[in-house]
């Protein structure tokens, strides 16, 4: 292949996955299903999980897809990778770099240009976030809340945000704090949403927020139909950002992404075309 061919052939990703919930065979088959909806020419090169077979139901369940899928298929458990460590007395960072240098040694060759992280629950070591740029969704807007999806949420209704969203970033040694790639937004008051903060602003008024994570924690209405909207949207904004780099609007290279647009890339209206055709 010459290298103008090369630099213009839609990139090979890796798709990596705990695959420890049915999420994670979600995302690659919505994904995939997208891709062949679209007629868009994605290529997984390599799905890889941190579980071998064995290990847990759901991620065989996900090994299983991977398999069904055709899609060449890298295990390294990383469970017994950090048992076998911490017994051995090696610090955690130390065991990060050894085990992620031996995922990369196992992903070479398929020759990835992208990685995709879909609930993959490990941090990346720096090494691995120079080598490839790997991308990530995070629950929030840019400048939203950090940490989990429930945090994400609790946090929303503690600042009684008028919206929220999704990011696409991409992944580096710090958690959740890579530079956004694509984001997309969708408000939290109006319509539905205005008689469920009244509900819950009387029950923060007769006894706090505290007391309502205690007592109903996900169960909250409010707090419930935030995440189901929300996660109605995540499928359709991490495929809409992969496809910028397969139409050629984007491109990965090491340890970074860019391309002729400013980043990050506003994909609302993609997102929203995806969950209202």
């Amino acid at each position: 292949m010459t290298a103008a061919a090369e630099a213009a052939r839609p990139p090979r990703l890796g798709w990596l996955s705990t695959g420890r919930d049915p999420a994670a065979c979600a995302l690659l088959t919505e994904t995939l299903r997208r891709a062949h909806r679209d007629s868009l020419p994605l290529q997984v090169a390599v799905v890889a999980c941190d579980r071998t077979r064995g290990e847990h139901e759901e991620s065989d369940r996900f090994l299983d897809l991977a398999g069904e899928f055709g899609l060449p298929l890298e295990t390294l458990s990383s469970a017994a990778s950090w048992r076998a460590a911490r017994e051995a007395g090696v610090p955690r960072e130390t065991w990060r770099e050894e085990f992620h240098a031996e995922l990369m040694r196992a992903l070479e060759p398929h020759r990835p240009d992208l990685l995709v992280l879909a609930g993959y629950m490990l941090v990346l070591s720096p090494a691995m976030c120079a080598r490839y740029a790997a991308l990530n969704l995070h629950p929030a807007l840019p400048d939203g809340p950090t940490g989990s999806w429930q945090d994400v949420i609790w946090e929303l209704l503690r600042r009684g945000a008028a919206e929220t969203g999704a990011m696409i970033h991409l992944v580096t040694p710090e958690l959740d704090r890579g530079p956004v790639v694509a984001f997309d937004r969708f408000p939290i008051h109006g319509g539905r949403f205005d008689a469920l903060w009244s509900d819950l602003d009387a029950k923060v008024v007769e006894s706090g927020l505290d007391a309502v994570i205690r007592d109903e924690g996900e169960r909250e209405p409010l707090f419930a139909e935030i995440r189901r909207v929300g996660e109605s949207r995540e499928i359709p904004l991490l495929y809409r950002t992969i496809a910028q780099f397969v139409t050629g609007r984007l491109e990965a290279g090491h340890g970074h992404v860019g391309g002729e647009e400013e980043l990050p890339l506003d994909l609302t209206g993609e997102v929203d075309r995806e969950v209202r055709p």
